[in-house]
C-alpha cells in the first residue's frame, strides 16, 4: 500500500469519528501523514505540519497498525513506533486509527 492509498483509507474510517483535541503527524521515509483532530471529524492530509505528537515508523508497518495487525502498544515497545511530543495524545489514537 502506498502512502496516498493509506492516507485515504484513514480518510475513510475517520469520516464519521470525533475530534480528540489535538493534531499527530506520522513521519515515515515514504512521507508524512497529518491529522488535525481539533476538527470532527479529524482532517487527513500529507502535510508535513507541525504537530502536538509525532509518531515515527515505517510505512509498512504503519499499514499494518491501521490494518489492525500490528498493535500500537506492542510497536512501541519492540522498537518499531518512536513517539516524540505529548504522549498522553497517542494514546488517543486507538479510537480514530480503528
Amino acid at each position: 500500500m502506498t502512502l496516498a492509498e493509506l492516507t485515504e483509507k484513514m480518510k475513510t474510517g475517520a469520516g464519521d469519528k470525533q475530534g480528540f483535541g489535538n493534531t499527530v503527524k506520522f513521519t515515515t521515509p515514504d512521507g508524512a501523514i497529518f491529522i488535525d483532530g481539533n476538527q470532527s471529524p479529524p482532517a487527513i492530509s500529507n502535510d508535513d505540519n507541525a504537530a502536538d505528537c509525532t509518531i515515527k515508523m515505517s510505512l509498512s508497518d504503519l499499514v499494518d497498525m491501521v490494518g489492525g495487525k500490528l498493535d500500537g502498544m506492542t510497536a512501541f515497545m519492540t522498537g518499531k513506533l518512536k513517539i516524540e511530543g505529548d504522549m498522553g495524545v497517542a494514546m488517543k489514537l486507538q479510537s480514530i486509527l480503528r
